[in-house]
């Protein structure tokens, strides 16, 4: 039995976005208890030159879209990147999950080999096949931000496990 590109990318997207969501629901709830300004917890970072949480977020649901939009053989679909607080993030979880959604096993059929091309015609322009970019470029762009989310509010004081981070599956 194959592993389809579908069966690889998109369980694991939503598995992984679950367990974001849960976290953060852990974050704002633990600023709430012991008194912190929850942007404190929004612009923490594990190191100055690294993005904040914020950002990570806004990253790690950055690349499980656009993984599945190219994928899918679809356009990326394009958010804005405005959020401010848990409610925000939460927000563009759910949107992106919604998107996820919306991208069929039937569109991802193939794409194990179709061309994708990230940053066209920059200097920085990378050319993959389906496969080679969701394992070696996109999951693991996307598992450091959600990981890297994760550590922040785990270094920050949070009260998560690996369960936590794991998700629902």
């Amino acid at each position: 039995m194959t592993l389809s590109m579908y069966q690889a990318s998109i369980p694991v997207f939503k598995q992984m976005l679950g367990g974001l969501s849960a976290v953060l629901t852990k974050a704002e709830a633990h600023a709430q208890a012991k008194k912190i300004e929850p942007k404190a917890l929004l612009q923490a970072r594990l190191y100055p030159d690294m993005f904040p949480l914020l950002r990570q977020v806004q990253v790690a649901c950055d690349f499980s879209k656009g993984v599945s939009a190219r994928l899918a053989g679809v356009e990326v679909p394009g958010f804005e990147d405005t959020e401010e607080n848990f409610a925000d993030l939460q927000a563009r979880i759910a949107k992106t999950l919604a998107f996820i959604d919306s991208c069929t096993a039937a569109q991802m059929e193939g794409s194990e080999t179709r061309q994708i091309v990230t940053q066209a015609g920059t200097p920085k322009e990378k050319i993959f096949t389906g496969q080679s970019y969701l394992l070696n470029y996109g999951l693991p762009h996307f598992f450091f931000h959600t990981t890297t989310a994760y550590a922040i509010l785990r270094h920050s004081g949070v009260e998560v496990g690996k369960k936590d981070y794991i998700g629902s599956y």
